[in-house]
């Protein structure tokens, strides 16, 4: 079995990663770190989870101990897609150049340009950013990317998804052509295979198996749902959710709650407060500020639940999560294990509950076929009168308008002839005709 002092790492580094307590480099940081040292581009094909952030962290703290930065040149630059990821790198750099003297700057949206700009001008090896802030401090005249050899892109699948790829082509192009490259993306979509065609020179290739399986300590279970009818299914699915939380009771400690949308976080955290429940949402709209006591409060269990989306919840390293609940079916099969992945940590036992729709159901297969077994359904915790099937429910009887412009009660069905009556006696003009009718046209001109 390979040994981190086998990789060729310097002594300084070897020492910060013994201090961590880690002793086995994972198969993304054995295939990655060698090639990386000698300065060879590198494709990384891996999930998050993998240990691949130490993968080019520590040969990066390795060679970048040679030299000197200089004002507003940084050295490195490695591009996360979330602030989150940026803030989980810039601690992996502290973690691993502690005995090495390194400068870096984290340029994170949410984040005073002021405090940003003074670190630039000193002068920093690494820079930790994300496309949108990087390409902020670049048009304003306060940084620039010509004496950058070595530049990350990592998690290039979700730069994909959050629309940065034409700000991270621009990038490259403000770079060195002489740079190394470290590429890590967990699937290749043609998009992200036309990028490294096009940036990476002769790359070495390391691809780990996606983790098919999940943690024998985490239970599963899925809720099968049916809203009672179409327009009450985004209702009726968090009651469903707010019964499988109280039903947990005190084993629910902290729980992660995933949502396929970013709107739906706002929306499921806020019905969740409502309701009395601990909980806020975590998302890219968020002032920084404001995630990072979200967070800060969940790590300090403040804060039972965190509602977020997968793009939000990357680069989120909590150790002891007693449950994920997924709202929705994720869209891709991987992205299930990822979630559920965040409990049941280091030994500990977790459970993951995930609510199926209809529409859902072609999801829930591809899942159960990725990780080779059927999860368990779980009885629907909604009373059965609340969750009857759409032909067993009545509609509601509806408001008509009369012709006379007034709105008909809910149990009188409208007349069905004008003038007519509920008794369906004819009523005409009687003894009280005007005189005028009974003249003839004649006596009437006259008159």
């Amino acid at each position: 079995m390979t040994d981190f002092s086998d990789l060729g790492l310097a002594p300084k580094v070897l020492k910060a990663v013994s201090d961590a307590g880690y002793k086995t480099p994972t198969p993304i940081q054995a295939g990655a770190i060698p090639p990386a040292l000698v300065g060879r581009d590198v494709l990384g094909i891996a999930q998050t989870g993998t240990g691949k952030t130490a993968g080019f962290v520590l040969p990066m703290v390795t060679m970048l101990a040679r030299g000197r930065a200089r004002a507003r040149m940084p050295r490195s630059l490695v591009l996360c897609p979330t602030r989150e990821l940026a803030a989980q790198v810039a601690e992996n750099f502290d973690t691993y150049s502690a005995h090495v003297k390194l400068t870096k700057a984290l340029l994170i949206g949410g984040v005073s340009f002021k405090e940003q700009d003074a670190l630039i001008d000193k002068g920093v090896d690494v820079l930790i950013a994300t496309p949108g802030r990087l390409l902020d401090h670049f048009e304003r005249g306060k940084l620039l990317l010509t004496g950058v050899q070595i530049m990350v892109v990592d998690e290039a699948d979700r730069m994909l998804d959050m629309g940065f790829i034409p700000d991270i082509e621009r990038i490259f192009g403000l770079t060195p052509f002489t740079r190394q490259t470290l590429f890590f993306s967990a699937t290749m979509a043609p998009e992200i295979e036309r990028i490294t065609n096009t940036f990476l020179s002769n790359p070495a290739k390391i691809e780990v198996a996606r983790q098919a399986t999940a943690s024998e300590t985490i239970a599963q279970a899925v809720v099968m749902f049916r809203a009672s009818r179409r327009d009450r299914l985004a209702k009726e699915k968090r009651e469903v959710l707010r019964a499988v939380i109280e039903a947990e009771g005190a084993a629910c400690t902290n729980a992660i709650i995933f949502c396929n949308r970013k709107v739906d976080v706002d929306i499921v955290a806020k019905s969740l407060k409502k309701h009395g429940f601990n909980a806020e949402a975590i998302h890219g709209d968020l002032d920084q500020s404001q995630r990072t006591r979200t967070l800060d409060a969940f790590r300090a269990g403040d804060l039972r639940l965190l509602v977020a989306s997968d793009v939000a919840a990357r680069g989120l390293d909590i150790p002891a999560v007693s449950h994920v609940f997924n709202y929705d079916v994720p869209s891709h099969s991987e992205d299930y294990v990822h979630r559920i992945g965040r409990t049941g940590r280091a030994g500990r036992d977790g459970k993951a509950v995930m609510i199926c729709a209809p529409s859902d159901e072609k999801n829930l297969a591809a899942i159960e076929k990725l990780i080779d077994k059927e999860i368990p359904r779980a009885e629907n915790p909604i009373p059965a009168a609340q969750a009857r099937a759409p032909e067993l429910v009545e509609e509601e009887p509806r408001r008509t308008r009369s012709r006379g412009g007034a709105r008909s009660k809910p149990d009188q069905k409208p007349d069905r002839a004008r003038g007519s009556r509920r008794d369906d006696k004819v009523v005409g003009m009687g003894d009280h005709m005007p005189a005028f009718l009974a003249q003839s046209f004649d006596e009437r001109m006259a008159s």
